[in-house]
């Protein structure tokens, strides 16, 4: 009996809990890993489920205002070396920087321009940016199912390509499994399910993503296929000069 009334408050007690807590939450237990430097194979997939495959590595640093990443592609060579620099900001638009070998030239992607496709994926550049809570607004946190809590969040970026996000979190550990995205008419657009979840260094890492165009049938799998934390990488290591020096 005394079991029962703890997990009815307890449902309770998460029922109760706001947005933005569960947001506080889920941030609480994938921050604190200094850095990352990790090794992804990312498979394009077609209406018709033809696919093609990229190979790229992808580091982080995380700062006082904001996370510093970029993701470097190193195969097929028709795109070697193309590579996106993300300087996200507390208090404003993030600022993003892709470098194409080809022209030899680092290219500003505009605010406006952020909904676009990465790279024909069916990420967009917004998507690669950080997911923090403070770049949303949020509404009320509902328990559905057995285990999962929902929130919708609102982006504040008034060029985000998305009504709203209904994110889905796991209870029991609060991370994130599951994002819904509405395009600018609030029509369903994509969903992201994130799975393979391991502790390196006891922070918890997503070991993959998969992207759905529920609107065109295509998809983009990302498959995180080595991880590394705390590697005393320097902001010196995230700068437009060494962008082009991958």
């Amino acid at each position: 009996m005394r079991s029962l009334i703890v997990l009815i408050l307890s449902a309770f007690s998460l029922m109760a809990m706001s947005g933005e807590e569960l947001a506080a939450k889920v941030d609480s237990v994938t921050d604190g890993f200094i850095d990352s430097k990790s090794i992804s194979t990312m498979t394009l997939f077609n209406a018709n489920g033809v696919k093609s495959e990229r190979k790229m590595r992808t580091s982080r640093l995380e700062g006082d205002n904001g996370d510093r990443s970029m993701i470097v592609f190193e195969a097929p060579s028709d795109i070697k070396s193309t590579a996106l620099l993300t300087y996200e900001h507390f208090d404003k638009d993030d600022d993003q920087w892709i470098y194409l070998p080809a022209l030899k030239r680092v290219k500003r992607i505009a605010s406006k321009n952020k909904s676009g496709s990465f790279m024909g994926s069916e990420f967009s550049y917004e998507d690669l940016s950080s997911q923090k809570r403070f770049k949303y607004n949020y509404e009320d946190t509902v328990i559905e199912k057995k285990s999962m809590l929902v929130t919708n969040r609102i982006p504040k970026d008034k060029y985000s390509g998305y009504s709203k996000q209904v994110v889905y979190v796991d209870a029991t550990n609060f991370l994130v499994q599951k994002v819904e995205y509405y395009d600018r008419k609030r029509e369903l657009l994509k969903r992201a399910i994130f799975k393979n979840y391991k502790k390196i260094k006891n922070i918890w890492r997503f070991g993959s993503i998969d992207m759905e165009n529920l609107q065109t049938k295509k998809r983009t799998v990302i498959l995180v296929t080595n991880e590394s934390l705390k590697n005393a990488l320097k902001e010196k290591d995230f700068t437009k000069r060494y962008l082009k020096q991958q």
